[in-house]
This record gives structure tokens, C-alpha cells and sequence, in this order.
């Protein structure tokens, strides 16, 4: 048995248009500099105060729990306007059905949002029990902090070593070699393929498609070793 644990911004939800809109109207709430939206989407996939924090190293630590609630306010207001509903990225959901399906894998997702976050997007696209572990910002440390995957190992009684991390940012592929899993980067999102390798992808690739025939790779592979899909 082996584990896939899936980031969810940027790598299954389309969640950029969000993200970048309500750290905008946080930032213009609390009467500090608007970061522009590459700044923002550099730091998706980190927890939130470290997110804030990051975009501007000049607020005290102790002004951050304010301005993380002052972005959760803000993010209740615009994701239910219909220009920035959170919709999975084509093929995703059809991807995860098959891999739910199957009787060698278990899937778990490893997210900088909150628990919150996570069952609303679950909510939304009808995924009731397609992850059987979940970690998130409320639950262990920032990525690249091993924790989440360590975590979600332990739970579902698989070894990292037999687990791989699927994510868009340069934080999750730094989590999964520090927890001493496999990782696979995706090229829709965050990053760019080269700067996915740079911080530990073992594979990058171009879309959905090419994700199920890694993650196959990864899953019928007695050593775990991928064949790169994307040069």
C-alpha cells in the first residue's frame, strides 16, 4: 500500500484568483501596502500568518493574529462572488476517482489552508471521503515543515518512502524531501518546472493527464521510482 498526499491551492483548486483578490483587500483593509499579485502567489501554500508575514516583514509579530483575521473576513466575502469561486482545475476531479477506486493507494491531502478551507472545497465538489488524512494550517506547522507528512504517515500506518507529495509550490516539494517522501510538481501552478526540480521534485509535469500516468508510475513501482514525464 502506498499514499498520495495532494496540496490543494494551486495543485487541485484553481484557488489563485481567490488567494490573490482577498490578500489584496486584506492588506488595503489594514492600511498597508498592496503587495502586487507575483508576491502573492510566491507565498501560496504557506500558513497564513507566515504568508502575511513574508509580504510584509514589517508588521510585528504580535499585529499578525489581526491581520489574519481581517484576511478570513475578507475571504468569507469574495468566495461567493462568482468571479472567484474555487473550481478544481480540469481533470483533477475524474483523476481522483480512479485513484480512489484503486485498492493499492490511499490519498491524503497536506494544505496550507484551514480546516475550514478544506471542507468547503470538499463540500463543493461532492469529495466526502476521498481523503483519508488531512493536514492542514490549523494542525502542524508551515510547510516546509515535515510535520504534515510525517502525520498523515503515521495516521494512515504507510511509510514515507512509500508515499508522494503532490504539489505547485517550492514549499512542498521541500516538505516531502525533509519527510523522506517522493515528490511530484505540477507545472499549472505556482512555480515553474525548473524551480520544482531545484527544491526537490523528482518529476514536474505538464497536466492532469500526465499527473495519473506519474502517480501510475509511482504506484506500480516496487522501488517507488518514477519515470520523468517532463524533461
Amino acid at each position: 500500500m502506498k499514499a498520495i498526499l495532494f496540496d490543494c491551492d494551486g495543485t487541485l483548486a484553481d484557488s489563485f484568483g481567490l488567494i490573490c483578490e482577498t490578500m489584496r483587500r486584506c492588506f488595503a483593509t489594514a492600511g498597508l501596502p498592496v503587495p502586487e499579485r507575483r508576491a502573492i502567489e510566491g507565498i501560496i501554500g504557506l500558513s497564513l500568518d507566515l504568508a502575511i508575514h513574508r509580504l510584509a516583514p514589517t508588521v510585528r509579530e504580535d499585529e499578525l493574529p489581526s491581520l489574519v483575521a481581517i484576511y478570513r473576513q475578507e475571504f468569507m466575502a469574495a468566495k461567493i462572488e462568482p468571479a472567484f469561486r474555487e473550481a478544481l482545475f480540469a481533470g483533477i476531479e475524474p483523476m481522483l476517482r480512479r485513484l480512489a477506486c484503486r485498492d493499492d493507494v490511499v490519498l491524503g491531502m497536506v494544505t496550507g489552508k484551514s480546516r475550514r478551507g478544506v471542507a468547503n472545497v470538499v463540500a463543493a465538489h461532492q469529495l466526502d471521503g476521498m481523503f483519508l488524512a488531512v493536514r492542514t494550517a490549523d494542525d502542524c506547522p508551515s510547510k516546509p515543515h515535515p510535520a504534515m507528512v510525517l502525520e498523515c504517515c503515521a495516521e494512515l500506518g504507510i511509510e514515507p518512502s512509500q508515499t508522494v507529495v503532490v504539489g505547485d509550490a517550492i514549499y512542498d516539494m521541500q516538505m516531502a524531501v525533509s519527510a523522506g517522501a517522493r515528490a511530484i510538481g505540477v507545472a499549472w501552478g505556482a512555480c515553474e518546472p525548473a524551480t520544482l526540480v531545484a527544491a526537490g521534485a523528482d518529476d514536474v509535469v505538464p497536466d492532469p493527464a500526465a499527473l495519473e500516468v506519474a502517480l501510475g508510475s509511482f504506484l506500480e513501482s516496487p522501488s517507488s521510482m518514477m519515470q520523468p514525464v517532463l524533461d
